[in-house]
């Protein structure tokens, strides 16, 4: 059941669904598509990459992931968790929990957590509209797809919502660099991306009443990282 409207909602593939696939529109309805089709060697073909590119996953991951402050037993919300791969990269013994959009990439973060043998509760739902009280999480991130949300600012305004007061918040996406170097030249995926149509620019949606926000490029300036604190 939501605790915020009291609806009950079903239990599928091993994940809560609070989304109707068929009811999204715009850019969610385009990249909840891309990423259901290609959800089953994503996790392959995003290993190979990364270790040309970076000489391992966990080179990759830790560049953002050590902008968390983590503590044992916090409550962590990763939102757009695709298929939980920065789960096993936290080193805290936390409650793990994660939503997506696409029903392709969380069926496949089920099969991941069950072979790394990790506890998280995962959610099909829209970032716009997290299905979670105000305050409930002691650490809110998110990497990869806001960018192309039908809405970005509405979905920071969604992760500010969740986390505690004193919470640092991370949002890490692709630069115009990996876009136009990577994704633009992939057969299976450049009909999603549109050549020469900029990057939002996410910074400008963090409120000015949060904390210490910061902006770095990490990853080689494949990366982005932006940090501020719910005050």
């Amino acid at each position: 059941m939501n605790p915020v409207n009291g609806q009950c909602y079903p239990w599928e593939h091993g994940f809560f669904v609070f989304l109707n696939e068929a009811d999204t529109e715009g850019s969610n309805k385009k990249y909840l598509e891309m990423y259901n089709k290609i959800a089953r060697f994503y996790r392959l073909s995003n290993k190979a990459y990364f270790a040309l590119k970076f000489g391992g996953e966990r080179n990759y991951r830790r560049q953002f992931l050590s902008m968390l402050e983590l503590r044992d037993g916090d409550r962590v919300l990763e939102t757009s968790v695709g298929s939980a791969d920065n789960f096993p990269y936290i080193d805290a013994k936390a409650e793990f929990y994660g939503l997506d959009i696409s029903s392709g990439m969380l069926k496949q973060a089920v099969r991941n957590l069950r072979r790394w043998r990790l506890k998280a509760e995962l959610f099909q739902g829209q970032a716009e509209h997290l299905p979670f009280q105000d305050k409930m999480f002691d650490c809110v991130y998110h990497v990869g797809g806001i960018n192309y949300f039908s809405d970005p600012g509405r979905a920071v305004l969604e992760m500010i919502r969740v986390a505690k007061s004193g919470t640092r918040l991370m949002i890490a996406d692709e630069t115009e660099k990996l876009v136009q170097g990577t994704y633009e030249k992939v057969p299976v995926v450049k009909g999603y991306f549109e050549k020469g149509k900029g990057l939002p620019g996410i910074l400008g949606l963090v409120p000015e009443n949060m904390l210490e926000i910061e902006y770095r490029e990490v990853c080689k300036g494949m990366m982005y990282c932006i940090t501020f604190r719910k005050p």
